[in-house]
């Protein structure tokens, strides 16, 4: 007769995740913390390449919405996925001025119109960025999710969210013009990304 001993693994909380991310924030700046399909995600620094797509996305919407604001560098964290069980942070995020006042550490993505991803090159970044992050943010209902892939040389736009995920989706590559849809509404001619990417 074989005993067979079983193991309960306890999913942390969120709140178990909220105080650790204070924690690891407060003592490094290199290092951020998500929280998405009940697992904890480190985000590593970004590069100068990454800061330059970030740049020239923000150059574009300021161009084209002066009315919305481009908050970038993982200024922002959002409460994601059903329920707000998870926590993300953004390489940027596209919404009105002032949206974000009183929110504290975690904010309601409800006036959020466009969540951005550069990828990195790390070992995660397909989970995180490709498979995760846009369920999450579609499960929320962000209308816009834009993905600037660095390892494929595309532009993802995914748009019409829903529970189950993003239900379109229109792919450029590096130096093709595409459009993000309402309510952002902006043509981004990407020829200037190839000059990002190694």
């Amino acid at each position: 007769m074989t005993v067979r001993a079983e193991r309960t693994i306890r999913q942390m909380s969120v709140e178990e995740f909220e105080r650790i991310a204070k924690l690891v924030e407060r003592e490094s700046d290199a290092v951020r913390l998500e929280f998405i399909d009940g697992r904890i995600g480190i985000k590593g620094t970004t590069d100068g390449d990454h800061a330059e797509i970030i740049r020239w996305l923000q150059k574009r919407c300021i161009q084209a919405r002066p009315d919305l604001w481009l908050y970038a560098g993982g200024e922002i964290g959002l409460l994601v996925e059903a329920y707000r069980q998870g926590r993300a942070k953004p390489d940027a995020v596209l919404a009105p001025e002032k949206t974000f006042v009183g929110q504290g550490d975690w904010a309601d993505p409800a006036r959020v119109l466009m969540v951005v991803e550069v990828t990195s090159y790390d070992g995660d970044t397909h989970r995180r960025d490709r498979k995760e992050k846009p369920a999450a943010y579609a499960a929320k209902g962000i209308p816009i999710y834009l993905l600037v892939d660095r390892d494929h040389r595309t532009v993802t736009v995914h748009s019409d969210p829903a529970a189950e995920g993003y239900g379109y989706r229109q792919v450029a590559d590096f130096g093709k013009k595409i459009m993000i849809p309402g309510p952002v509404s902006i043509e981004l001619d990407t020829e200037e990304l190839t000059e990002f990417v190694r």
